[in-house]
């Protein structure tokens, strides 16, 4: 076995399935994200109700976070924790590494995503968490997503490779 088909072999074993830690969505540019119970999402227009308007090939219909990384990024600004909201991303997902989705489609409830590319943070971050706050982002943002198949999300739904 090659070096490479080695790799593709790790890259290609996921058998972790994590869940719906929390779910936001921007109801309009500049206001606070609000959180949801539940959410249904649709090709091209993600949540329902985020602010979002894209159009069915847009990269970043949806947004996803770790849950893991909101406490590192907290402890990179000496605190005890930061919640979900400040991060203005869709969907926070414990117990799996997002980054392991790379170029792969996977489930979050009834809902297939596929990913599209890491979610860096912006500006705002400086703002929002203070100084040092983008920083403190740096490799924590989360990742993007395009809506593949419609369907409804749940706080606790499994989110899982396919």
């Amino acid at each position: 076995m090659s070096d490479q088909s080695s790799l593709q072999t790790l890259l290609d074993t996921l058998p972790q399935t994590g869940h719906v830690a929390w779910i936001g969505i921007r109801p309009a540019r500049g206001e606070a994200m609000e959180a949801l119970d539940s959410a249904a999402v649709t090709p091209g227009k993600g949540l329902e109700g985020d602010r979002f308007k894209g159009r069915e090939t847009s990269k970043r219909q949806v947004t996803l976070i770790q849950k893991e990384h909101l406490y590192a990024i907290a402890s990179c600004l000496q605190r005890e924790a930061i919640a979900p909201g400040v991060f203005r991303r869709n969907i926070v997902v414990s117990g799996l590494n997002l980054l392991a989705l790379k170029g792969k489609r996977f489930r979050v409830g009834s809902v297939v995503l596929e990913y599209t590319g890491l979610c860096h943070p912006c500006s705002k971050m400086e703002t929002t968490l203070g100084p040092g706050g983008y920083n403190a982002m740096r490799g924590h943002g989360g990742i993007t997503a395009r809506v593949v198949k419609a369907g409804d999300i749940a706080l606790g739904d499994k989110v899982q490779v396919l």
